[in-house]
Order: C-alpha cells, then sequence, then structure tokens
C-alpha cells in the first residue's frame, strides 16, 4: 500500500493490541485513530457513529480540532460523510471540495484538507458509522489504502456492536447499533410475544477477525470453500433431489455463487489483508448485503438471501458450528426471527417455549401462519430485514393483531404491552365465562363453532373453548413433523387420542393434504411448475393408493364404536369423491372381514376448495353426506392469486362479491340437499367475515382455537336477518362498485357488534 507504514496487517495487529489493552472506550477509540493515520499516512482519521436518531456524531478523531469530539452533529443527508453513511459505499476523493455534497463543520478545522477518504462502518449490511482518512494534498487513494480502510472498518463494527461505546453517548443519542426499532409488517397470527430474539438460520458470529498466519487463514479459507462446493455437489447429485423442482433450483443457484471467481477473489484479497478466513467471508458478505439491501431490482434482493445463506454455511464449515445443537439450546420464552419458514420447520421447536414468530415473508392465508394460528404463537410478517436487524437474545415484543413488532423496546414500550398482556388475560376470561353458552344469535339462529386442530398440543382447547366439535382436523401435521411415515399403529394412536379428546363431540378428520409447500422430508418430490396446482391432496392418494388405504384403515379402526367423520380435500371432479368413497367401502370390507370392530356410522365428505366444484354441487352433494368449503384455497384459485405470494396474497377481498357469491353456491346447494355445509377455512376466524358467513346461510364455522370467544362474543349480538338485509342486496349489485366490507363495517358499528 502506498506510502503506509507497515501495510494493513501490521495495522491490524496493533488495532489487536490496543483492542486487548484495559483502557477506557474514549481512550481506545483515541489511540485507534492515531494509529489508521499513521498507517495511511494521513493528516486527519475521524471516526463518526450513527445515533439512535439517524445522524452522525463525531466520536474521535486525529487531525482535527478535537474539542469537536462529541460536539459536531450531522444528518446523514448531509456532506461527504452523510453520503457514505446513506449509500453505505466508500467515497475516494482527490479534490472533496468540488463534490456536489461537500460541507464542513468550522469547528473540525477541516476546510484545509482536500483529499477525503470515507468507508462506512458495516455490520451485516448495516450502517453503524464512517471511517474517514483526509490529506491537505490532492491525493489518488489507491484500491489497496481502501481496502485496507475498509478492513479497519471491521474491527470498528465489532467495537460498536459490543455496546461499549453507550457509556460515551448522551442519553437519546445512543450508537444505532442498540437502538430500539418499532419495524411494521403484516398480521399473521393474533397475540402478543414478549421474548427473546432466536434467529431461525442464526449468523455465525465472528469474534476473531485479525489473523496470526496470513498463509494459514488462506489455506483455511480454500478448504472450507472446497468443502463447501463438495457438499453441494453431493446434494444435487442425490437421487431424492435429482427432480426436486425449486429446491434443486435453489442449491444450482448455490453451486454458481460458490464457483464465482468475483467472490473468491474478494475473501482471499481480504485475508491478505490480514483478516481471518472468517472475518473475510463477513467482511465481502456485509459488503454485498450493504449494496444489494439497497437494490430495486427485487431479483438481486432474491439473490441476497441465496448469498446470505452461502456466506453461513462457509462460515460454519470454518468453525465446524451446526443448526442442530443451536435448536436443542432454545431458550424460554423464543420468538423466531426467519426469512420464512414451512410448516415442517416450525412444528421442529418445542412448542413450549416459542412466544411469537417474526418472518421478512409470510402470508396471511400461507401454511405456516395457519400452524402458527393453531399453536397460538402471535406472528407478523413481511417485516423487512428483520433477520438482519436483529442478534439472537434481543429483547423484542410481537403484537400479532397489529401487525408490529418491538425489537428492543424502551422500558415504556415494555410496561404498555405488559399491561397489554394483562388486559387480553382479563378479555380471555371474559371468553372463557362465555364457553357453556350455547352459539345462538339475537334473532335465534344457531351457529356451530368448531375447532381447526391438527396436533396433540389442539385438543385440550376443545374443553377449553366449549368448541362444538372439531370440525376439521388436518392430519399431515402429525406427517410433517415425523421423521419417517408414520405406521398405522402411530396413526390409530393419534386419532383415538382424538376421539377420546373430543369425546361425545364430532371430529372431521380431512385425509392427507400433502404436496405444495407442505412436503414430507422423506418423501421424494416431483418437479412441478405450479405445486400449488399439482400433484397433491386427493390427486397423490388416489396415484398411491396405499398411502391413503393405511390412513383410512387407522382411521376406521379408531373410529370403532363412534361416529366418524372423513373428509377428502381438493375434490376437482366427483369421480375423485367416488374413486376415494370406493376406498373406504373395501377398508370396511377388510376391517369387517378380519374381526375389527367397525364405527357405527361413518360419514364422508369433501372440501369445496377448487372452483370446478362449485359447477357439479348438485352432483356431488347426491355422493357425499357433507361439505366443507376451504376457503383459503377456493379464495386463491377463484383469483389465481397464490396465497403463499405476498405480492398478491391480500390483493382480493375475500369478503368481494365475487367470492361471497361462491360461498353462497355452496351454502344454498346444502340446504337444498338438506346436506350439512361447514366453512372452515381462515375466513370464518375473523368476527366481521363470520357476519357475512352467517348472513349467506352458513349454520357451522370452524375456527381457530383462539377464535372461538372473539366469534361467539359477536354471534351473542347479531341479529342474522339484518345482516342478511344488508349484504345480500350488495351481491345482485351489477355496477361493480359494491363494497360489502364497508358495509358491513357500518352495520357491525352500528349494531354494537364486538368485531
Amino acid at each position: 500500500m502506498r506510502g503506509a507504514l507497515g501495510g494493513p496487517r501490521v495495522l491490524l495487529r496493533r488495532l489487536r493490541e490496543v483492542m486487548a489493552e484495559p483502557v477506557s472506550a474514549q481512550d481506545r477509540l483515541d489511540k485507534i485513530v492515531v494509529l489508521i493515520a499513521a498507517n495511511m499516512v494521513a493528516e486527519v482519521c475521524s471516526v463518526y457513529v450513527l445515533r439512535v436518531d439517524q445522524t452522525l456524531e463525531l466520536y474521535a478523531t486525529e487531525g482535527l480540532n478535537r474539542d469537536a469530539v462529541h460536539l459536531t452533529v450531522m444528518r446523514v443527508d448531509e456532506g461527504l460523510v452523510g453520503h457514505v453513511a446513506r449509500e453505505a459505499e466508500s467515497l475516494a476523493l482527490s479534490d472533496a471540495h468540488a463534490h456536489p455534497e461537500f460541507s464542513y463543520r468550522p469547528e473540525t478545522g477541516e476546510e484545509v484538507y482536500n483529499s477525503f477518504l470515507g468507508v462506512p462502518i458495516l455490520r451485516a449490511g448495516n450502517t453503524l458509522g464512517v471511517l474517514v482518512v483526509q490529506n491537505r494534498a490532492r491525493r489518488t487513494y489507491t484500491e489497496e489504502e481502501i481496502e485496507a480502510l475498509q478492513t479497519t472498518a471491521m474491527v470498528l463494527a465489532e467495537m460498536i456492536a459490543s455496546g461499549e461505546l453507550t457509556a460515551l453517548a448522551k442519553p437519546g443519542a445512543e450508537p444505532a447499533v442498540r437502538r430500539p426499532l418499532h419495524l411494521k409488517g403484516v398480521a399473521l397470527a393474533d397475540g402478543l410475544g414478549l421474548g427473546h430474539v432466536v434467529l431461525h438460520e442464526p449468523r455465525i458470529k465472528v469474534t476473531n477477525v485479525i489473523a496470526d498466519d496470513v498463509v494459514k487463514e488462506t489455506a483455511r479459507l480454500d478448504a472450507a470453500i472446497g468443502k463447501l462446493r463438495h457438499s453441494i455437489d453431493l446434494m444435487l447429485e442425490d437421487d431424492g433431489l435429482a427432480k426436486a423442482g425449486e429446491h434443486r433450483d435453489i442449491l444450482e443457484a448455490y453451486r454458481m455463487f460458490a464457483h464465482d471467481r468475483g467472490w473468491m477473489h474478494k475473501m482471499r484479497e481480504a485475508v491478505l489483508s490480514g483478516l481471518t478466513a472468517e472475518g473475510a467471508v463477513e467482511r465481502v458478505q456485509s459488503d454485498t448485503r450493504a449494496r444489494m439491501m439497497r437494490a430495486s431490482d427485487p431479483y438481486l434482493r432474491e439473490r441476497l438471501h441465496d448469498l446470505d445463506d452461502l456466506a453461513n454455511r462457509l462460515l460454519r464449515e470454518l468453525t465446524g458450528r451446526n443448526r442442530s445443537s443451536e435448536r436443542e439450546a432454545l431458550p424460554e420464552n423464543a420468538i423466531l426471527v426467519a426469512r420464512n419458514m414451512s410448516p415442517a420447520a416450525l412444528l421442529d421447536y418445542d412448542r413450549s417455549r416459542i412466544r411469537g414468530l417474526v418472518l421478512e415473508e409470510g402470508g396471511t392465508t400461507s401454511h405456516v401462519t395457519i400452524v402458527a394460528r393453531a399453536l397460538g404463537i402471535a406472528a407478523v410478517g413481511q417485516v423487512e430485514n428483520a433477520a438482519g436487524l436483529a442478534d439472537p437474545g434481543d429483547p423484542v415484543i410481537v403484537d400479532g393483531q397489529a401487525g408490529e413488532v418491538h425489537l428492543r423496546p424502551p422500558g415504556d414500550v415494555e410496561e404498555a404491552y405488559a399491561e397489554k398482556v394483562r388486559f387480553r388475560a382479563r378479555r380471555q376470561a371474559q371468553y372463557a365465562a362465555l364457553r357453556t353458552r350455547p352459539s345462538v344469535t339475537k334473532d335465534g339462529v344457531h351457529i356451530e363453532l368448531h375447532l381447526n386442530a391438527g396436533l396433540l398440543v389442539d385438543l385440550p382447547h376443545v374443553t377449553e373453548t366449549g368448541a362444538a366439535g372439531i370440525g376439521l382436523f388436518r392430519t399431515e401435521l402429525q406427517f410433517m413433523i415425523a421423521s419417517a411415515f408414520p405406521r398405522i399403529s402411530e396413526q390409530l394412536k393419534l386419532y383415538r387420542a382424538v376421539l377420546d379428546a373430543a369425546g361425545e363431540r364430532p371430529v372431521t378428520f380431512r385425509t392427507l393434504d400433502i404436496g405444495g409447500d407442505k412436503v414430507l422430508p422423506y418423501m421424494r418430490t416431483v418437479e412441478e411448475e405450479n405445486p400449488a396446482l399439482g400433484w397433491r391432496a386427493i390427486r397423490l392418494g388416489l396415484d398411491r393408493p396405499g398411502l391413503l388405504r393405511s390412513q383410512l384403515r387407522a382411521l376406521l379402526r379408531a373410529g370403532a364404536g363412534r361416529e366418524l367423520r372423513i373428509m377428502f380435500p381438493m375434490v376437482a371432479a366427483v369421480e375423485e369423491f367416488d374413486r376415494a368413497r370406493a376406498i373406504v367401502e373395501r377398508e370396511l370390507t377388510h376391517l369387517r372381514k378380519h374381526g375389527h370392530g367397525l364405527p357405527e356410522k361413518v360419514y364422508v365428505g369433501a372440501m369445496v376448495e377448487v372452483p370446478s366444484l362449485l359447477f357439479q354441487l348438485d352432483e356431488i352433494l347426491s355422493r357425499a353426506d357433507f361439505l366443507s368449503v376451504g376457503s383459503n384455497d377456493l379464495v386463491q384459485f377463484l383469483y389465481a392469486a397464490d396465497r403463499s405470494n405476498v405480492r398478491v396474497a391480500d390483493r382480493f377481498d375475500p369478503l368481494s362479491p365475487p367470492a361471497l357469491r361462491a360461498f353462497r353456491l355452496v351454502a344454498e346447494a346444502g340446504l337444498r340437499h338438506g346436506k350439512p355445509v361447514t366453512l372452515c377455512g381462515e375466513l370464518a376466524s375473523r368476527p366481521l367475515e363470520a357476519v357475512a358467513l352467517a348472513a349467506l346461510g352458513y349454520r357451522a364455522l370452524s375456527v381457530s382455537p383462539a377464535s372461538i370467544g372473539p366469534v361467539k362474543a359477536m354471534m351473542l349480538e347479531l341479529d342474522v336477518s339484518a345482516a342478511r338485509k344488508v349484504l345480500l342486496p350488495l351481491l345482485e349489485d351489477k355496477s361493480g362498485m359494491a363494497d360489502p366490507r364497508a358495509a358491513l363495517s357500518a352495520f357491525a358499528k352500528a349494531s354494537g357488534l364486538p368485531i
């Protein structure tokens, strides 16, 4: 490096000595800027720290007026230092005065310096401050000098992130790295979660960034990269992933990045500048993250997640750490933070320790959201950069009602939410008082409220809530959390436990609804362009009759001596239902032949989720004993809007006339044929939407456990005939301007309904 006294490696070694000295934070910073200035042959070296109010404060300087330390403050949209912080990119100028954003503070005395080199102090792509060197002469800083200063900034980033500088700050002007954050998202699952951050894909914390032996560190980096590439190649060669669609695409992207020469070159250069192999990976990824986070192109933002994961895999190779040990060490009151999660991944955690879930993605009807609701976990989705802003162990509050997340909340916010928790507990006590009251509206309409369930942990809710029964038991959840396909004996044990817990109450078991985003880890998947519309649910069961038969046999044996209700999902044609029902009859014959006890009565029904069934309602009702509307899938298929795609999932309102007309068709067909019809989608769990369903003629709803109380409280105050007078004319409106949601909201307010 031109003019440097000993080069970056010498500087890093000296910085390590300074970091180890038992001195105050200010003395440490003062020594650091002197060392950097001497090594860079610069007349000025200054450190600016980003504060909680998003301004930059001068924390230390060599060369400028030292009286300006902790007095000079500037906005991030002000001056060259602000430019570096805002753009998270280095800025090297031989004539700083000529730059359009140049401004100077008279108290610093910096107007005599012409050359300027500023680099952002980054951690996980987030700006913590700015490191600057300046010279009087018009000097062109070399790439090597810029690289050296960026490397040095890593040491300062760890110092700031450690909280060491907090003691130097005035109240309200603390370093932003630990600042409280109020993050807005989308409410996914109601509830309040107070706890501490657990990253689903935890970043490896690099504690030693300064290398003792550059040659050794280069060899370690090369070896880890070789292992990483080999592990990706092995996964791609695995037969189970040979045709795994999206999973394979991700691995192909990983392989491409792992062999990228530019990525490799940057990491090797960082090691040669004096960093450890781990420090080099973190440095390059933090720089890349800072740039890509500011990109507007959604493709680049998507690739950022791939690179984050790849860098973390490489750090795991270097440190020898694995995910399983981290999962086992789950703390009490854990709040999971992730880019996204599959339902199986959420179920893999110890439910008793989870208090909340924060996702960067996630839609209101995605399957992980449904599982979170079933488990009673407060969840918020679409929280931008949540995993990058949070550190493991950070205190956090998840407001699943308002769709808000408070990261590192101040004391007054914590106390306010503690009071909110107490209020919710009192409200839940009020709902509990309604447990034994029949769900009958003010005008005498009885509307049964059933429970959606899928796990043993759900079963106590049947009694606790006073539910009329279990309107939807999702049998696939047992399969998703198992490491191997559950044997008939294991299934039999679960189904008997469910029926025992329900007692005299009815239970409707939905047969396996796997496929799409519900993948069994031990089953080979197939590549599909659109898995939600592909080989899933009853289609898979009919093509794999052995799979369906084993489940039906377990259900029929579990129901011996009782009434049993079996429901087939994703029925698109009556022929599918006929074939599935025939398998039920064959299994009954098999059990009868072998002397097994049989159910007193078997009711076989179908879910209305595929729009084609709306035009076969008379045919299906002549065959089925009951129908249940799966509003989540029916709405997504009606509007061709993938419910797991956050860009379109909430674009279409399920309370719009087209969707309500579809729901009405099913309710009226059930009445015409004298067959019971239930709606078991997430729609029924929201009181305002439940008003609409009651007005359309639904007399049985299946909802999440937490929604029984709120929906029943509303039903007890509802006049269904009055709601029909408001809603039904809107469904006949041909203007295209009808707004049922607004009309029902006004009706609920005027009627004093607790919505």
